[in-house]
Formats: C-alpha cells, sequence, structure tokens
C-alpha cells in the first residue's frame, strides 16, 4: 500500500483557554500512521475531545481504527501520540492521504467519581454512586449488560448523586456497564468501564451428612399357622453401623 501524506491539519473548535498545539512527527510504521503531537493549555484541568479524519470520505467521519491520545477526556501534555491502523480502516487503498485532527474542551454532562469498575457487584444489592455534574440537564441512568438493558431510571436530576440497583435475576457476567444520558441532548452520553456482577450469596455444595438413628426399628412379621391366621411375632432387626469419625 503506497501512501503519499499532503498535510495534517488541527482545528479546535471550542476554545475557552489560552491554548498551544503542535503537531512535531507524523511517521509510517509498517501499515500504521503514527501522529505525534503536543497540547499546551493555561488551564491544566481541561479535557478534550479529539478524532482523527483523513481526505479517504473528504473529512466527513471520524477514523475508527485509532488508538492512544485520542477521543474523550484527553488531557494537556506533552509528547501526545495517535496511531492510526490505515490497512483496517482502508483495506487496501493506494493514493494520497491527507489527515485532519479536531478537536474541542471536553464538558462531559457527568464525571464519575468513587466508582470502582475493579468491584464485584452483587444483584438484589444497591450501590451508592457520584460523579460531578457537568450540567443542570435532568439525566438518564441505565444500567445494560453488553448491548442489552437490563435497568434504568429516567429523568434522574443531575444532582451529582444516585443509586445503582442490581436486579435479584441479573444474570451473572463482567460485562455490565453504565449508561448515563442528557435527555435534552441525546448525544450527550456517558459510559461507564465495564464491571462485574455475582451472585449474592455464593453457590455453596450441599453435603448430605446421614443422621443418627436412636433405638430400633421394630417390624411385624407374620407367620405359618391355622384357620387364626396365626400369630404375629414382634422382632427387632439390628440396625446397620454407621461410620465413625477419628
Amino acid at each position: 500500500m503506497r501512501l503519499f501524506y499532503l498535510f495534517c491539519l488541527l482545528a479546535f473548535s471550542q476554545l475557552a483557554f489560552a491554548q498551544n498545539v503542535a503537531i512535531k512527527e507524523i511517521e509510517l510504521a509498517g501499515e500504521k500512521i503514527i501522529v505525534h503531537y503536543d497540547l499546551d493549555d493555561a488551564n491544566i484541568n481541561n479535557e478534550y475531545i479529539l478524532d482523527l479524519y483523513s481526505n479517504r470520505d473528504n473529512f466527513s467521519a471520524a477514523l475508527l481504527r485509532v488508538k492512544g491520545d485520542i477521543g474523550t477526556e484527553v488531557k494537556p501534555g506533552k509528547d501526545k501520540k495517535v496511531e492510526w491502523s490505515v490497512r483496517d480502516e482502508l483495506g487496501n487503498y493506494n493514493g494520497k492521504i491527507a489527515l485532519e485532527l479536531r478537536g474541542k474542551v471536553f464538558t462531559p454532562i457527568v464525571k464519575l467519581q468513587e466508582f470502582s469498575v475493579d468491584k464485584k457487584y452483587k444483584r438484589g444489592k444497591s450501590y451508592p454512586i457520584k460523579w460531578r455534574p457537568g450540567n443542570t440537564n435532568p439525566i438518564n441512568i441505565e444500567l445494560f449488560k453488553g448491548t442489552q438493558r437490563i435497568a434504568g431510571e429516567v429523568n434522574h436530576p443531575n444532582s451529582g448523586s444516585s443509586s445503582l440497583s442490581i436486579p435479584s435475576d441479573a444474570e451473572r457476567g463482567d460485562d455490565y456497564r453504565l449508561k448515563i444520558t442528557d435527555t435534552k441532548n441525546p448525544s450527550g452520553i456517558v459510559y461507564s468501564q465495564n464491571f462485574r456482577v455475582v451472585p449474592k450469596i455464593p453457590m455453596l455444595i450441599k453435603v448430605i451428612v446421614p443422621l443418627a438413628v436412636v433405638g430400633g426399628a421394630v417390624f411385624g412379621l407374620s407367620g405359618s399357622g391355622g384357620e387364626s391366621g396365626g400369630t404375629a411375632a414382634d422382632t427387632e432387626l439390628p440396625l446397620p453401623s454407621f461410620p465413625t469419625g477419628n
């Protein structure tokens, strides 16, 4: 695959503080393109949404096969890097490639706090969740297992706290996550990382222990006899011995 780089643009659509962005290098590493850049900001607490575009579709859709300092919550700093898998994205494309890096200051509708995705969440229980609100719009808080919606609350005040209830009939799995949506802006969505749901009571191996029997069992045995039908004899049958522990 022969590639030619015409230009690389960096565009920020929302600038609230003094920023200085500099692309340091664009390199071809096998079938990947690596964009190196610096992102300086007077406010070190700012975060950015960054997406990489190409001229392949006239810069209309963000490239998907990217990783590194790209996407949401990119923090200012030196030596930032975006790695793009060209072959995976474009296949056997031959031609000229121009790249554009677009971004804006990232203001999430919520910023989850004290929510550990390494913790095991038990079904049938509720857990407090806290976040830092990004606006005052009501939000939907939904629990998903993979792509399946399991439970949720709509029009919850964006107040910074709520509770996560795991249904008692939820299947165990490690592909659960929270989806939080701005009710007035459907594109405003925040996902948590995946976390695990486990049974409330661990499965136990049930052991049946023989019960001790006190006394003997008395059975009536019939014997041969005359017209009276014979006589009944009460006979005690010995019980089998049970093993004793040491």
